[in-house]
């Protein structure tokens, strides 16, 4: 027996909606959660169009010969940016005119590896053996309203197509819970002399993928002791991580450092959840925002054309932060990252195009206050101290600041591996 997806009514309401359209096809993503029973669809958002394929496209065998997949698979990178830890995009949804039911199944299974392929190329962490990989294809006939759901194993480029339950349910969006964290982070990256050479993207994404392992390996505690993973997740609980590490030190080139605090929120559907899932929720959501935010920055640079000044000893950048954004009909909280001159009206903005969704200006949470980013290049010897993150704060803290990237080129005293500055920890609520 295939699948079961558990659908948010409005999911359907939305999809109907293209129905009356005259358009020979719409696309877009579904974006929910896995669990082992079951998966949630709790939201559906169309692609948007690309301005310059306004042409005529009468030459094409059919008209699903101009999905543009390169166009599908960066508006679902957009989008899984904007999805907080444990929830993710799902598959794909294709509403067609009935003529192209028959070329429709092609193109699904086609966009539905490229999609993830292209998601899963960017993440810090890998999917687990208990992970479930199945990713759905819906079709939905505009005349008819008729659909058919399948799902494909995305770890088998050849597997075959399996038939799943679509079923609709008021108020699932609204059976889902909370769990917050504020982490501490502070990676010391070092840098030879064949890497300090390197640009500062690549360095950087070598120090996370290093620092990746450590946060897929740290303990975790649930009010000071260790719980069994299959526990079920019980209301009032306390989860801490206090992973300490003393690192070697070695003269190195340069450095780049990633430091400050960063806010991180995941969700999980409230049917008997447990340990395990909390726990991988944030771990991934830790992972997601730190890779995000200097991805974005990097992206900015490249778009704004800012080089790096070499003969500079300091140049500073802004990393972005992080903002909570309420979706009307949800209970679970969306985001965004805002460089601090940009105006609350982009959000709004991005959230319309990006997602198909009108939000409020004033509902907006601003997770962590504004602080300024900096990349320094310095080109004198400095010694830097042996890291024990003993001065690492243990605590959950209010008040945070933005994420903060420095990098020192020249002749130093640096820590041999890259670690996260240890002491955070999250609590969960019911809404």
């Amino acid at each position: 027996m295939g699948r079961s997806y558990i659908v948010e009514e409005a999911v359907g309401q939305y999809l109907l909606n293209f129905s009356n359209q005259e358009k020979a096809f719409v696309s877009g993503l579904l974006i929910g959660q896995c669990s082992s029973q079951r998966d949630y669809v709790v939201l559906a958002t169309r692609t948007p169009p690309r301005e310059e394929q306004n042409k005529d496209t009468r030459s094409s065998q059919s008209p699903l010969d101009d999905l543009d997949e390169e166009w599908i698979t960066a508006h679902a990178n957009q989008v899984s940016r904007m999805l907080p830890g444990g929830l993710l995009v799902l598959g794909i949804f294709i509403i067609t005119t009935p003529d192209l039911g028959k070329d429709v199944q092609n193109a699904l299974r086609r966009l539905v590896f490229a999609v993830e392929k292209s998601i899963t190329k960017k993440r810090l962490w890998n999917l687990t053996e208990d992970d479930i990989s199945d990713r759905v294809t819906l079709h939905v006939c505009s005349s008819t309203k008729k659909i058919l759901c399948r799902t494909y194993d995305t770890r088998d480029p050849k597997s075959s197509p399996k038939p799943a339950d679509w079923k609709y349910q008021n108020g699932l969006s609204t059976s889902w819970l909370s769990l917050d964290c504020t982490i501490h982070v502070n990676i010391h990256v070092p840098l030879s002399a064949t890497t300090a050479s390197y640009p500062l993207e690549k360095n950087t994404k070598n120090g996370l993928a290093r620092w990746a392992k450590q946060i897929e390996g740290g303990m975790y505690l649930i009010n000071g002791q260790v719980k069994e993973e299959d526990c079920e997740l019980l209301e009032g609980q306390l989860l801490n991580s206090n992973h300490r590490s003393t690192a070697t030190v070695q003269v190195c080139s340069g450095s780049v450092n990633l430091k400050g605090s960063v806010t991180c929120r995941a969700y999980i559907h409230s049917n008997k959840p447990k340990v395990k899932d909390a726990v991988q929720a944030l771990k991934r959501d830790i992972l997601n925002t730190v890779s995000d935010r200097c991805e974005i920055l990097f992206e900015d640079l490249l778009m704004n054309e800012i080089p790096g000044n070499k003969d500079s000893e300091k140049e500073f950048h802004a990393l972005p932060h992080r903002i909570f954004v309420p979706v009307p009909g949800l209970s679970v909280k969306l985001c965004d990252y805002k460089f601090g001159d940009e105006s609350t009206q982009e959000i709004q903005e991005h959230f319309m195009e990006l997602l198909d969704q009108h939000i409020g200006i004033d509902d907006l949470e601003i997770a962590e206050e504004i602080n300024t980013a900096s990349i320094n290049s310095c080109m004198k010897r400095e010694d830097i101290p042996e890291n024990t993150y003993d001065d690492q704060p243990k605590h959950l803290v209010k008040t945070t600041v933005a994420l903060r990237i420095q990098q020192n080129i020249g002749v130093v005293i640096a820590a041999a591996v890259a670690l996260l500055a240890a002491g955070f920890s999250f609590h969960y609520f019911s809404d």
